[in-house]
């Protein structure tokens, strides 16, 4: 795979979104097992992970034709320099190997993973959770299918067809077969990994998300990006958690967030959305449902809510709200809504997470938004990579030495 030309990779990627767009039926009706089966265990909170229609469907392919039309990073030139005794240096990008991918509900990663995987030179062995397994292997069938059409070895995606934790086990021992492993999806799933892994790990995905209104702030533009965090997709890690404001604005922020959100509700038939706070937030909700408020209790500014759900605290100042970020945050996103420069560039300063937004919402966090077509994960960690990544993050490098007969004395 790591031999492969631009044009061999790209010409595969197109077929694989050609047989998604063909096969969409079959997938969604895979897809519908899954869904049937988390409801009937009453996993509501995953639905919309799990969920895969016709225009999902689509969107992934789309997300797979962008990838196919990004440069090829297998063979790109980092650096270059000739030294004083003739030898000519290249440092050149290059695959890393056989990539493990372990993730939980969403069938998009299966898709995602793959293409990037062979965008990037590698093959990959692939752990979905055993929430999405129809929808996976309908979807490896498909690629694994397109692989043969294109006289490709089918192996270069593998798929662990098992709903067994112990395959999980055995692939984080996998030394020497896996040259790494990636794990996409909740605290948990990411713990054990790291606790549990002989193979060299790229950590991504849990968050707790936070969004700090300063006094200095437009009201509606902070309002309206504060709805777009939380509701737009609530099972997303880049979905909003914490909402921290300053006291001076608190009242006028809190009642217009909370109609905004009532609003919202009503026109899209989202749940209302619940706030947890302290007593003294919640009373400045003046019309919002009681069934909505709900009592601040320890770890609620620990939690990644991934619900219609979410932390409000009211804080005296920017010191203040950083220092709870600091407090808590995972190191995934975090905003700020201000037209105050010297707060934004503290925020910058100070926030030391993988994406830090001014004026913007933390939706935005993700491999396609990026322009890098679509994403293995969004790595919290500082090593390798950091944030949305994908191709680039799925190679190395390696140094090229040409000379003509030198020897070191």
């Amino acid at each position: 795979m790591a031999l492969l030309s631009s044009s061999q990779k790209n010409n595969f990627l197109f077929s694989v979104a050609e047989a998604l767009e063909q096969n969409w039926e079959e997938i969604v009706s895979e897809n519908a097992q899954d869904v049937a089966r988390a409801k009937a265990q009453g996993a509501s909170a995953m639905i919309d992970r799990l969920l895969l229609n016709k225009d999902r469907v689509l969107a992934i392919a789309r997300d797979v034709r962008n990838v196919a039309r990004l440069e090829d990073e297998v063979g790109k030139v980092v650096h270059e320099t000739t030294r004083p005794n003739g030898l000519f240096l290249q440092n050149v990008r290059c695959p890393l190997g056989v990539v493990g991918i372990i993730y939980e509900s969403r069938p998009n990663v299966t898709v995602d993973a793959a293409v990037l995987a062979i965008k990037s030179g590698n093959a990959v062995v692939l752990k979905g959770g055993k929430e999405a397994i129809a929808s996976n292997r309908a979807l490896v069938r498909i690629m694994k299918d397109v692989l043969l059409s294109h006289h490709l070895p089918s192996s270069a995606i593998e798929f662990l067809d098992t709903t067994e934790r112990k395959a999980t086990a055995e692939l984080l021992h996998a030394r020497g077969m896996i040259d790494v492993v990636i794990p996409r999806g909740g605290k948990g799933l990411i713990a054990f990994v790291v606790e549990n892994a002989k193979v060299p790990v790229i950590e991504t995905g849990a968050s707790v998300v936070h969004t700090f209104v300063d006094a200095s702030a437009n009201i509606d533009e902070a309002v309206a990006i504060v709805v777009n965090e939380k509701t737009r997709r609530v099972s997303v890690c880049n979905a909003l958690d914490t909402l921290l404001l300053e006291e001076t604005i608190a009242e006028q922020f809190l009642t217009k967030l909370s109609k905004a959100f009532l609003v919202s509700s009503q026109k899209n038939g989202f749940p209302i959305v619940k706030i947890h706070a302290k007593e003294t937030v919640l009373s400045l909700l003046h019309d919002y449902p009681d069934m909505a408020k709900v009592s601040l209790k320890e770890g609620d500014y620990s939690t990644e809510w991934l619900d219609y759900e979410m932390s409000v605290r009211i804080v005296k100042d920017i010191n203040e709200a950083i220092t709870h970020i600091q407090t808590y945050s995972l190191g995934h996103s975090e905003s700020i809504c201000s037209n105050t420069p010297e707060h934004i560039e503290a925020f910058f300063a100070r926030v030391d997470s993988a994406c830090v937004y001014a004026n913007a919402s933390t939706c935005f966090s993700d491999g396609a938004q990026f322009g890098l077509g679509a994403e293995i994960g969004i790595s919290t960690q500082k090593m390798h990579v950091r944030g949305p990544f994908a191709l680039e993050g799925l190679t190395s490098t390696k140094w090229i030495i040409r000379g003509s007969g030198q020897i070191r004395e």
